[in-house]
């Protein structure tokens, strides 16, 4: 296809642009993780440059990741002045590596104070350049790292890099004790499969909730929701067909290897899946996809909801995190075989995930956790907040045969068997898949499937790559000064499987009985954003971290502050817009519609005073008593607010009065929000309802 990746300073473009030293250079750096010669980013920098200018650049931009979760950018043009008043395009190696955005005003958890404002971004080489279209205008992005003036990570991708790089150091250890001596580094690999809602952008218009927070905060259930589940693999409407296609022409120009396109359960949602990167590249190329879901939308009239529950009741919306790990010479560490159970240096690898999984679930668990994720987990389809496994009966089996010391079998797939002799014959897969699992293997990979829509993929694989790099150490360790290595290599196998079979579950992960099953194995059940931040401060936390130098104490106390200060900051808004909708929306329409129940009651007594009219007077009862309590709500959750807005105390006390009482009043005052929906007439109720919203595109 012409079109992929024609706005990407890929190899393809290195190579053809590049003089044959500086190409061998770079991708020495890429491939290898070396240091980058600095006299390659002159040259570098000179190519990019007009080979961006060719395309019609005009600007270049550090294209970074703060913790805000999404990406910034601040743009510069290649013209620099000359005599007589003109100007020649220039863009220089040291502009390449190194810029200075101002740092004051993002997220930096207490790291820098207001006036300190310098920060720097750094190429990061690693993942290519790109030309991103705006209005008809290119500007060529560098992908860079944030961090402070004074070293500490800022951003999403240095602590990313940072763990992709003790990753190989620790699997490159266990590989060269199963005599493997050709690989030189060891690279995890990510498909990240994105859930999204399209609206009709003139609904979206008429929505203060969705505009300021991504959410309904009120809405009434529809007659029809996904209980048929026919939206799910349904025919594409044209609209929405019209939309998948351009958002494919613009991530295939970008490099992005958008694969797959489905109607989700949830009436309104849709899905998309890449083909598996690197993680850093597939990090950037995710939020790639975030950025133009979004704008593409807008040019077909409709709107982009990332939001992990925009709407109440049916469906969130998350991200399939789908992880492995590769070698540079091409081989798949999560790839069973034929015969897993005689490839015991897969089976250490499996055991290592798993002891990792079990050791560190509450990290995975802060590593999906935001705002909206609360109320995803746990809800419609979602998996629930406890981490689990799911291994599949081939694992499974396996791993029950080594608690039990020896290994004698595989289970293999059978022969299909359609009954219908036209159709092909072919074999089964060796165990099924399960949907209900937060952490699912499925083949070659696992699925980690509580990662949040709308957050940066970057926090989970750091978790996932810190602590399986952790026990890869771990075992490396033992193995390394073993007098026996077979023997050590089985007590290893079967302590693991024996000790971390609590994580193993292959059942209904959305049944009441698993969540009951899981307290009497001691697994963790974090519910909240506020409760998880705390894992970021142990000390066991702390020493994980540092030891793999992935990220300091004082950078860990950053992101604490950081998702508390989100987490009350997101609430608080939320409380604020739900006020305003119910005071100047709401409250004016049931006013409207009492009126008139009230004038047609005395008129019809006027006109005929033996008239039946306990219909309206029932209807305007109703009205007016819930109109009573929603008006008492709305005080109370007013006061609240003004508490909260005044508490000076600690971070975790501050989001915990958020969580326990702002957002308990929030509750409240919605159910008489859309009790009122389905009492007022649908002319004057002011809101887009869920109906409209979900099937109206």
């Amino acid at each position: 296809m012409k079109i992929f990746g024609e706005n990407v300073f890929n190899e393809a473009v290195m190579r053809e642009r590049l003089p044959k030293a500086t190409y061998k250079s770079l991708t020495k750096t890429i491939e290898e993780g070396i240091p980058l010669d600095p006299s390659v980013a002159e040259i570098v920098a000179n190519a990019m440059k007009d080979w961006a200018i060719e395309k019609g650049a005009t600007h270049f931009t550090h294209w970074f990741q703060p913790l805000t979760g999404i990406t910034a950018e601040k743009h510069d043009s290649f013209i620099s002045p000359t005599k007589h008043g003109l100007v020649a395009m220039e863009f220089s190696g040291k502009e390449l590596i190194q810029g200075e955005p101002d740092a004051s005003s993002f997220p930096s958890g207490g790291l820098r104070a207001t006036f300190e404002a310098r920060g720097y971004t750094a190429w990061d080489c690693t993942s290519p350049a790109f030309l991103k279209e705006d209005a008809g205008t290119l500007t060529l992005c560098i992908p860079t790292a944030f961090y402070s003036y004074t070293g500490e990570a800022l951003d999403k991708k240095t602590p990313l890099l940072r763990s992709m790089q003790t990753l190989s150091k620790q699997a490159l250890r266990l590989l060269r004790l199963f005599g493997n001596t050709s690989t030189t580094r060891v690279t995890s690999t990510v498909g990240a499969e994105q859930e999204y809602f399209l609206v009709d952008k003139k609904l979206f218009d008429k929505r203060m909730d969705l505009m300021l927070t991504g959410r309904t905060l009120f809405g009434a259930m529809p007659p029809k929701g996904q209980e048929l589940e026919d939206h799910y693999f349904g025919s594409l409407k044209t609209r929405v067909a019209a939309f998948m296609h351009e958002l494919n022409m613009e991530l295939w120009k970008l490099g992005v290897l958008a694969k797959t396109q489905h109607n989700e359960v949830a009436p309104g949602q849709f899905e998309l899946a890449p083909i598996f990167g690197t993680t850093n590249i597939a990090t950037d190329h995710n939020q790639l996809v975030m950025d133009s879901m979004k704008k593409v939308a807008l040019r077909h009239d409709m709107v982009c909801l990332l939001h992990e529950k925009p709407f109440a009741g049916v469906n969130g919306s998350g991200k399939h995190n789908n992880w492995s790990m590769s070698t540079d010479d091409g081989h798949n560490l999560l790839d069973p075989g034929p015969t897993p159970h005689e490839n015991f240096q897969f089976l250490t690898i499996i055991c290592a995930v798993v002891k990792a999984v079990d050791d560190y679930a509450e990290l995975l668990r802060v590593s999906a956790a935001n705002p909206g994720n609360d109320h995803r987990l746990g809800a419609n389809e979602a998996p629930p907040a406890i981490i689990s496994i799911f291994l599949g009966d081939q694992l499974t089996d396996i791993f029950a045969q080594l608690q039990n010391g020896g290994l004698s079998r595989s289970l293999q797939g059978e022969k299909s068997a359609s009954g219908v002799k036209t159709l092909p014959a072919f074999r089964k897969d060796s165990t099924d898949r399960n949907r209900t699992s937060p952490f699912a293997f499925t083949g070659n990979k696992f699925e980690f499937r509580m990662v949040a829509s709308s957050q940066s993929i970057s926090g989970p694989n750091v978790v996932l790559n810190l602590i399986i790099a952790e026990v890869l150490s771990q075992f490396a360790d033992r193995l390394e000064q073993a007098t026996d290595f077979d023997q050590t290599l089985q007590e290893i196998l079967k302590e693991t499987a024996k000790n971390h079979k609590r994580i193993l579950f292959d059942g209904n992960g959305y049944s009441e009985e698993w969540v009951e099953e899981a307290a009497k194995r001691g697994l963790p059940n974090i519910s909240s954003t506020v409760d998880a931040a705390l894992v970021l401060m142990r000390q066991s936390t702390i020493d994980l971290y540092e030891k793999h130098k992935v990220l300091n104490r004082t950078e860990l106390e950053s992101r604490y502050e950081i998702n508390l200060e989100q987490y009350s900051k997101q609430i608080n808004i939320e409380a604020l817009t739900m006020i305003d909708m119910a005071q100047h929306q709401i409250i004016p329409a049931a006013i409207k519609y009492s009126t008139q129940l009230a004038n047609s009651i005395t008129a019809i007594k006027s006109a005929a005073s033996a008239a039946d009219v306990s219909v309206q007077e029932d209807l305007l009862n109703a009205l007016c008593s819930t109109l009573v309590s929603l008006k008492r709500n709305l005080t109370t959750l007013e006061e609240d607010v003004q508490v909260a807005n005044s508490m000076t105390n600690d971070s975790y006390e501050h989001g915990v009065y958020y969580r326990d009482v702002v957002f308990k009043a929030m509750e409240a005052l919605r159910l008489d929000g859309d009790k009122l929906e389905t009492i007022i007439d649908a002319d004057l109720w002011p809101l887009p309802t869920y109906a409209q919203m979900l099937f109206m595109l």
